[in-house]
């Protein structure tokens, strides 16, 4: 009952977060630092409500790691939302799950942590993905790859950051750091071209932070109530959620060469997390 409980929990999860993604990928006329501001700032509504309702401290305790933490995640989502503008969004998802790739290498150099040879290999598989899409798919965009790319890379390095910071901070506390500077830096950095939205428009902005945080709030559920090699898999169907939105509301059509580079991406991904996870 539990491990059905949390696929649905990681369905609606990937679903919320599939659909945060169109809203990006829709958002043609505006910047990539205007949407981060929208992402961010409609997002606040929800962590400044949970910490002050349940009276933890906003402003945490290891406060230049948050900091950190809030200034490394904004470059990833820029250049995430960057690269939207000139790849299918199937394929900035799935080039963004690189990240953990990019965290154990980290890992290695920065927290002396060890890698199992085993875990290179399936890092390998998931490299291969990128090297097809690069390579053998021409329809791709070299600089789209290039932001993506990056945005991996800072990505990776969240994943140290929050693990310096460990236990000591509540995730809301963490989560609302972030978004406090993503509203300011993407506000600050979006205001000489900045678009106003129109009509519809403003629901969208809006969802941006409620399918972000919703999306969140699911996953850290499903994670909740049973172990992580039972759930962490299906966090992965973001990417196939995504691609399918990219098709039916955008016509984005991708080749054989993209799907094979996809499906090794997230397979080498896959068998990480539950070697990983075992």
């Amino acid at each position: 009952m539990d491990l059905k409980k949390a696929i649905t929990f990681m369905i609606i999860s990937t679903m919320s977060f599939a659909c945060m993604n169109g809203i990006v990928k829709h958002l043609v006329n505006m910047n990539a630092f205007q949407i981060v501001f929208f992402r961010s700032f409609s997002c606040l509504f929800f962590t400044f409500t949970f910490l002050l309702k349940n009276n933890i401290p906003i402003l945490g305790k290891k406060r230049g790691l948050l900091v950190l933490r809030g200034i490394v995640g904004v470059t990833s989502m820029a250049l995430f939302f960057m690269s939207t503008k000139y790849l299918p969004i199937g394929t900035a998802v799935s080039l963004r799950y690189m990240a953990p790739i990019f965290a154990a290498v980290f890992a290695v150099l920065l927290l002396k942590e060890s890698i199992k040879p085993i875990q290179w290999f399936f890092f390998a598989i998931a490299f291969s993905g990128v090297l097809v899409l690069k390579g053998l798919d021409t329809s791709l965009s070299a600089y789209g790859l290039f932001l993506i790319f990056i945005s991996a890379i800072f990505s990776g390095l969240v994943y140290i950051v929050i693990s310096k910071i460990g236990k000591d901070e509540h995730p809301v506390v963490i989560v609302n750091y972030f978004m406090v500077i993503a509203t300011i830096v993407g506000g600050v950095l979006a205001i000489n071209n900045w678009v106003m939205p129109i009509g519809k428009e403003w629901f969208l902005v809006f969802g941006l932070g409620c399918f972000g945080y919703f999306g969140q709030v699911y996953m850290t559920k499903a994670f909740q109530i049973v172990k992580t090699n039972q759930i962490a898999p299906f966090k992965y169907l973001e990417v196939i959620f995504t691609l399918l939105l990219g098709v039916a509301l955008f016509s984005e059509v991708y080749s054989f060469w993209s799907l094979l580079g996809i499906a090794l991406i997230i397979t080498g991904l896959v068998l990480n997390v539950t070697y990983k996870s075992k």
